[in-house]
């Protein structure tokens, strides 16, 4: 049977994720030093764990709500209002999602008609210009640089802006670069937002992850954004939750509305056990958390210090868990480069080419590994740069 005629034409064209092909390679190699899925090193912490374990000891493994457990959209609402310095009702306007994965599908889908034009930044995390092509709308990149620390500049967004963009995704701290974006940058980017009607949809899963003294700040929070923004977070990143798979979106009533009516008849609800152990991470997980973001603190100046000495032009990433150095003086593709230093080395990291046509000359290294993992990296890879 010819099966390339019964595959829908819109998946067919999406590529795989250039993250798991390339780790495909490194499954079965030994003494390689994985710099590369984006993924927290630490266990979650075990009160967190124990919440999930005493949440099957009581049979706690029924359905909840479509919206997710109220006692625990009441405790989002309480987080977001006090760190991002926006009011969610718990009853009507937060859902609960199988992950920031599945809220970013839900938004678009419920956003979306077919050719809508959504809008992002470049280098970005594989998964945004595919979910919108499955949206069936139509991606449209906005390239950031080296020089502005990879933060979307509103000039660069104004010129990207036509009559059929509904709307715009942010993802600020930013996979694969750290970028932040400075408060006058999103002011600049919320008014072009009001003044074309467009809806924004922020991807703030590492805004706990900021460095350098240095406040996140949600756009959602400006003047006349909570009513076109659809806020998502969630749990994998700042506590160190991923295979708990939950996140969770923050809108408008509408919206979340919308958003409900796909994921009731997708997914029902997130586990029961996985809410039980994020309501335990929210009132009491910050001391866990303080002290993760601490760790990656000082794994980022070190690799920084570490890639700039070997020669690989570093920037100083403002959160998230990962730098993206500049490899295009040494006259190897993105891929070439990766491929290299693992088959030398043995010493994984992702050719920046995986996050967009923008990240060619790039790479991706994740500092979310044990510290003494780093330092051997760093070595290996100041031989194999001093080799080219």
């Amino acid at each position: 049977m010819d099966y390339t005629s019964v595959i829908a034409k819109q998946i067919a064209a999406i590529p795989r994720s250039g993250i798991r092909d390339f780790f495909e390679l490194v499954q079965g190699r030994d003494d390689v030093i994985s710099l590369g899925v984006g993924e927290p090193d630490f266990a979650t912490p075990w009160h967190i764990r124990e919440a999930a374990i005493y949440s099957l000891e009581k049979g706690q493994t029924s359905y909840t709500s479509n919206l997710g457990l109220l006692s625990l959209r009441k405790a989002i609402a309480k987080y977001v209002s006090g760190f991002f310095h926006v009011d969610y009702q718990a009853e009507k306007e937060i859902l609960v999602t199988v992950g920031v994965s599945e809220a970013i599908d839900l938004a678009l889908r419920a956003l979306i008609n077919p050719g809508d034009e959504v809008i992002y930044h470049e280098p970005c995390y594989v998964s945004y210009s595919p979910s919108i092509v499955m949206a069936y709308g139509k991606p449209v990149s906005v390239v950031t640089k080296k020089e502005d620390g990879f933060s979307l500049k509103p000039e660069a967004l104004a010129a990207a802006i036509t009559p059929r963009t509904r709307v715009l995704m942010l993802n600020f701290p930013t996979n694969p670069t750290g970028a932040c974006a400075a408060k006058e940058d999103l002011e600049g980017i919320a008014k072009l937002c009001i003044e074309h009607d467009l809806i924004v949809m922020s991807d703030e899963i590492y805004s706990e992850l900021r460095y350098d003294e240095e406040e996140h700040v949600s756009i959602a929070s400006l003047p006349g954004m909570r009513e076109r923004t659809i806020l998502l977070h969630g749990f994998s990143k700042a506590f160190a939750m991923t295979g708990f798979r939950l996140g969770y979106a923050c809108a408008p009533q509408p919206i979340i509305e919308a958003m409900m009516k796909i994921h009731q008849y997708a997914m029902l609800c997130a586990p029961i056990m996985s809410q039980n152990a994020a309501l335990e991470a929210l009132e009491n997980g910050g001391p866990a958390m303080e002290k993760m973001r601490a760790s990656y603190h000082q794994r980022r100046d070190f690799m920084v210090k570490r890639l700039n000495e070997i020669g690989m032009d570093c920037h100083s990433p403002g959160g998230a868990f990962y730098v993206f150095p500049d490899i295009s003086k040494f006259g190897l593709s993105s891929k070439e480069f990766a491929m290299q230093l693992l088959e030398q080395q043995n010493v994984a990291a992702v050719p920046g080419t995986a996050f967009g046509a923008s990240g060619e000359g790039f790479l991706r290294c994740c500092y979310a590994t044990a510290f003494d993992d780093l330092k051997i990296a760093m070595d290996r890879m100041e031989k194999f740069v001093a080799n080219l």
